[in-house]
């Protein structure tokens, strides 16, 4: 039998929260793997149908959730191709972003060491969003989302956006992807600046070669 209720407490940084159910009752928890598609993390008011069953412990929890006006079971591959597409989007911009500076050490356009910046950048970013994720999930000390978008500012952005996906971490947050993507323009200018004269003489006199 499902249930029908409404989103409410939801705590995208542990992927929880509670249903609470149309005509009145006691909340039902619910947890972001009870959803049948994952492809859209809910934000809280949502209504959602839902199965009811118990955990361990007897107390009430949601399980095969579905958003109202979508079906309870995973679409057909054929039907969840462009969902799928979108959803690799931020891997393959990052993938693509890395190939892109990366071809232009090895044709002579950037020196070798911008390639090894975004690299060591990015894995810096990426270790840190999953410290900030294991700390939001145990409620120990978070890393500042200011920091985070240094590392994204310093050339760790392709990182931080393989992060947010593969973790589902900061990805909903609309004031935190903002600032994220202000970050990831004013970087690309930055490499932007580079190619030309000027830009490509100061970033050597940086490096220290001639």
């Amino acid at each position: 039998m499902r249930y029908q209720g409404k989103i409410t407490d939801w705590k995208d940084e542990k992927g929880f929260g509670f249903i609470a159910p149309n005509g009145g009752g006691q909340r039902v928890f619910v947890h972001i793997k009870s959803f049948s598609n994952r492809e859209q993390r809910p934000v809280g008011n949502e209504l959602v149908t839902y199965e009811l069953t118990h955990d361990a412990k007897g107390r009430l929890q949601a399980n095969s959730v579905a958003f109202v006006g979508k079906r309870a079971t995973p679409a057909s591959p054929s039907g969840q191709a462009t969902p799928l597409l979108l959803a690799k989007a931020p891997l393959i911009l990052t993938a693509a972003f890395l190939v892109f500076v990366a071809g232009s050490a090895f044709t002579g356009k950037l020196p070798i060491a911008v390639v090894w910046v975004y690299l060591a950048a990015s894995l810096v970013a990426f270790i840190a969003y999953a410290l900030d994720k294991s700390a939001a999930r145990n409620d120990q000390w978070r890393t500042k989302e200011s920091t985070l978008h240094l590392f994204a500012l310093a050339g760790g952005w392709p990182g931080a956006l393989a992060a947010q996906r593969l973790l589902r971490h900061k990805s909903s947050k609309q004031s935190f992807q903002f600032v994220f993507w202000v970050t990831v323009i004013l970087n690309c200018c930055a490499l932007a600046w580079f190619f030309s004269t000027s830009g490509a003489e100061a970033l050597r006199s940086m490096l220290g070669t001639a």
